[in-house]
């Protein structure tokens, strides 16, 4: 057990016995109409055509890197040997455009980022959804209270024979159901972590082997010694910030969109336009019916065309939905074809040119600009699966599904922009090792394409879900989505298990050790909880204790914090009964995580009072979203005792409206809100309590003695000191 104790005196202590509420305040219209404006304020984002092109700006340097790299190495991965027949460039180029247009166009741009949360992206975004939707939290600590939040956003009107309905009872039926998503978002959630290992390694290895075009004797470990220095200096760079580093990197990357999309149309009109018949899908069949096994394998290689698609969702909360939609339709997209339309057609002349074909095609007049683009705009790829890896990592934790790590808010614009040291030099370690022990980027590859194609298939299955039971679309809607990418997802997987054993198993292997390392973590959470749920003391027991709680109780506020959100935690038993003496003032604080992206801070604290008011007890629920962060500072504790006396004014407020000994300022009144442990509830709705005061026009009602002593003696017991008590829990 560990008591930290810390002292504060607020700056206006003087003030503090005259900071009451305005009773005076009056203010128009109804509750309805303030919920709806808060509602409306957090989930529509408002965002101006200058600041979306800013942001459409910046995205490019975060967000497209690494699909914007891919022509450095794909048609050198789809013909690892010479090319016999011209006629297979055209059946590839026409594989690389449908692909480009179903995955990262249809499919991610215009679909899978509809399913964000407020904003958020990435498989632990779609899973929040979900568990709003469904219940199928594993820790039981949400109460119906969370779903008034304005960022909840949650309907909850449902058919009772519909196919929502029928597929969500089947979900909540069973525990190992729920399980198994978890496990499958974790899984997904792994993948995009090895992504972030594998990214870095291919791009920037495939970047510095234009050094070698350039100077063919030159060895191969001069080329790795150069790949793993830029490396270091990529993970060094990330300390300052996603907003920092992706002013920097944009200009590069549009540089890059711009020049590998001139290369390519000049490379089209000098060695001719027949290519562009690669628009037709019949070259597609003529393809594999004229290559068969090969032209199966090669697919591993063609699906390296969409690798950094899976980072594009997941980077989203750097970003808003339109910037990232923006800028793929205007720059991305364009420029990918004319550069990969432009390597076939100079392949198309030049089989025997396969190997790094796409320095070969630069005009030598330009190549070494060229290769100081390229070199750079690889590194920019590399920061795509890196910040998507840091965003996935914080919803982890606010999951409870990833031990406990620093999270740096680099930002104060954009609160989705964030920095993990202890990920960082992890991914910079795992990313080194790769590059080093390979050596080859044709087996990175292939593991590359194993860890990218996992997580498409995980976000298809996730996303089918979404569709049915949040956006509840037509089922013939749904089966056509999923169809169809099922179809070329299962394809390209099929396609990169004959490359397993050359490199393929390793993205496998970086999953597992992270999925054991978050499920137990998770598994461990969830028992911890269940422990603490099981061992709460009785009310009874309390009330029993009297109001001195059997102690003597000296000036001072203590915190005592616990997981639980309601009931007093078995840790108070301990304190009861070893401690000679316990605070005046006792305050329950439990820091909860919901399944939305933030908790506005209006709505962020959730106070009820524990047991008659001469015990002088209350619990403190604060409340946040994986997006949110949490500190345990001044600007927390003053935030705490704010919302603890604007409860004890409300609760007199209300004092005839019951008599139930436990009252809370959240929520609106109740007969079902019970536990095993407390009485029934008096609440208030926090978002809406300017309107209440108004509605009962509070400027004519007086404060009462009762009030007016209470919020003196709190006042004077946080003068006093305030000790932060914290139970620890081993999970053995």
């Amino acid at each position: 057990m560990e008591m930290g104790s810390r002292t504060e005196v607020d700056e206006d202590g003087d003030n503090n016995k005259g900071r009451m509420w305005d009773l005076d305040q009056q203010f128009d219209g109804s509750i309805e109409e303030e919920a709806g404006r808060l509602k409306n304020m957090y989930t529509e984002k408002q965002t101006s055509p200058l600041l979306l092109l800013r942001l459409a700006f910046q995205s490019l340097g975060v967000v497209y890197g690494d699909l914007g790299t891919s022509p450095l190495y794909v048609f050198y991965n789809t013909f690892p040997e010479e090319i016999v027949d011209p006629e297979d460039v055209i059946g590839a180029l026409s594989l690389i455009i449908y692909s480009l247009t179903l995955i990262p166009l249809l499919k991610y741009v215009f679909v899978v980022c509809k399913a964000n949360d407020n904003g958020q992206g990435g498989t632990f975004a779609l899973y929040s959804l979900l568990c709003r939707h469904a219940n199928v939290k594993i820790i039981p600590n949400q109460h119906r209270t969370d779903e008034e939040l304005t960022t909840y956003s949650c309907s909850t009107l449902i058919h009772e024979k519909s196919f929502a309905a029928k597929t969500k009872r089947w979900l909540e039926k069973d525990t190992y159901r729920k399980n198994a998503l978890l496990i499958l978002v974790l899984f997904g959630t792994c993948n995009v972590i090895g992504d972030g290992i594998l990214t870095p390694a291919i791009s920037v290895l495939s970047a510095s082997g234009g050094l070698k075009v350039a100077h063919p004797r030159m060895s191969n470990g001069v080329i790795l010694v150069v790949a793993v220095v830029i490396l270091v200096g990529l993970f060094s760079m990330q300390h300052y910030g996603t907003d920092k580093v992706s002013w920097l990197f944009a200009p590069i990357v549009l540089l890059w969109f711009i020049t590998t999309g001139g290369i390519g149309a000049y490379n089209i009109w000098k060695y001719g336009s027949s290519v562009l018949k690669a628009f037709s899908p019949v070259y597609i069949f003529r393809y594999f019916k004229r290559r068969r096994k090969d032209g199966w394998t090669s697919l591993g290689g063609i699906m390296l065309s969409i690798t950094g698609t899976e980072a594009l969702f997941a980077d989203l909360a750097h970003f808003s939905v339109s910037a990232v939609q923006l800028a793929f339709t205007v720059v991305v997209f364009p420029c990918l074809l004319l550069a990969y339309s432009g390597q076939a057609a100079y392949l198309f002349n030049k089989g025997d040119h396969v190997i790094d074909p796409f320095y070969r095609s630069i005009p030598d007049c330009i190549y070494w600009p060229v290769f100081v683009i390229a070199t750079l705009a690889a590194i920019v790829a590399s920061q795509a699966a890196i910040s998507a890896t840091y965003s996935i990592v914080k919803q982890a934790l606010a999951h409870g599904c990833f031990p406990r790590v620093k999270v740096v808010h680099t930002s104060k614009n954009f609160l989705g922009q964030i920095y993990v040291p202890d990920i960082n030099w992890i991914l910079m370690v795992l990313c080194i090792f790769v590059t080093a022990g390979f050596k080859n980027q044709s087996q990175i590859a292939n593991a590359y394409g194993t860890a990218v194609v996992l997580v498409m298939l995980v976000t298809t299955v996730l996303m089918t879900l979404i569709m049915i039971l949040v956006w509840r679309s037509h089922w013939i809607i749904v089966i056509l989505f999923t169809g169809l990418s099922l179809v070329v997802e299962c394809t390209y997987f099929s396609a990169v298990l004959f490359k397993m054993d050359q490199g393929g198993w390793v993205p496998l292997v970086i999953a597992a050790a992270f999925l054991l390392i978050m499920y137990v973590w998770h598994y461990g959470t969830v028992k911890r909880y269940e422990f603490e749920m099981h061992g709460k003391v009785s009310m009874a027991w309390i009330l029993g204790l009297g109001p001195s709680l059997g102690l003597v109780r000296v000036p001072g506020t203590g915190l005592v914090y616990t997981e639980l959100a309601s009931g007093v935690p078995h840790m108070f038993s301990h304190f009861i009964t070893n401690l000679p003496a316990i605070h005046s003032v006792l305050v329950f604080v439990c820091v909860k995580y919901l399944p939305v992206y933030t908790v506005p801070e209006e709505e962020r604290f959730v106070v009820k009072r524990v047991g008659p008011k001469n015990f002088h007890m209350f619990r403190c629920i604060a409340r946040y979203g994986y997006k949110d962060l949490h500190k345990k500072d001044d600007d927390f504790e003053k935030k705490l005792f704010d919302n603890l006396f604007l409860f004890v004014r409300l609760e007199s407020m209300m004092e005839g409206c019951s008599d139930s000994e436990e009252y809370s300022w959240s929520e609106p009144p109740s007969e079902h809100s019970r536990d095993g442990n407390e009485g029934g509830n008096t609440m208030v709705s926090s978002s809406v309590n300017s309107t209440v005061v108004s509605y009962m026009n509070m400027g004519q009602i007086s404060r009462s003695q009762t009030e007016m002593d209470e919020l003196e003696f709190l006042n004077r017991c946080r003068d006093a000191g305030v000790v932060h008590i914290l139970g620890n829990t081993m999970v053995r």
